[in-house]
């Protein structure tokens, strides 16, 4: 059973490599929750992951972040908070969207694959749904270290930055 329903958007113009996504996002959650019960018998998370374009990044960047330039991911949770782990809801809780603009994870994926660079980004987003954030170099190094055990997990080797 998914721990997470993960739906899938691709509104980019760019050719994505078809990569595990649902198994991804479920190995990543499970290596931070605890145990659900074991007649637990629906996804207990949804979020959405979206792949976009600079124009369409740009716009949200502006709208929501007052930054009127492309960026490379943007996370938008729906809690305030951390997610309460261990919840037994009847339905899944939502966690939010991650969206990844194609166009600069191709430009930032300079001396690695594509794949490796969308990789970081997803978990990247998924870390700030999950209530992380790095306003200071200690949060972003345990940040950073959590994305690359996480890309570890999956078998990528974590991007050189």
């Amino acid at each position: 059973m998914a721990l997470l329903d993960l739906t899938l958007q691709i509104v980019c113009s760019d050719r994505l490599p078809e990569l595990p996504w649902q198994d991804w996002f479920d190995r990543w959650l499970t290596d931070i929750q605890p145990s659900l019960p074991t007649d637990w018998q629906a996804p207990a998370y949804e979020a959405c992951l979206r792949f976009v374009d600079d124009g369409e990044i740009q716009q949200l960047n502006r709208d929501y972040r007052q930054q009127d330039k492309p960026t490379d991911v943007l996370a938008f949770a729906a809690l305030e908070d951390a997610i309460p782990l261990g919840l037994e809801p009847e339905e899944p809780l939502y966690l939010g969207d991650v969206i990844i603009s194609v166009p600069t994870a191709q430009r930032q994926a300079l001396g690695h694959p594509l794949e490796t660079e969308l990789a970081w980004l997803a978990a990247h987003g998924l870390l700030h749904l999950l209530g992380w954030d790095h306003p200071d170099d200690e949060q972003l190094e345990a940040m950073l270290a959590q994305q690359d055990h996480w890309l570890n997990q999956v078998g990528i080797l974590s991007p050189q930055r």
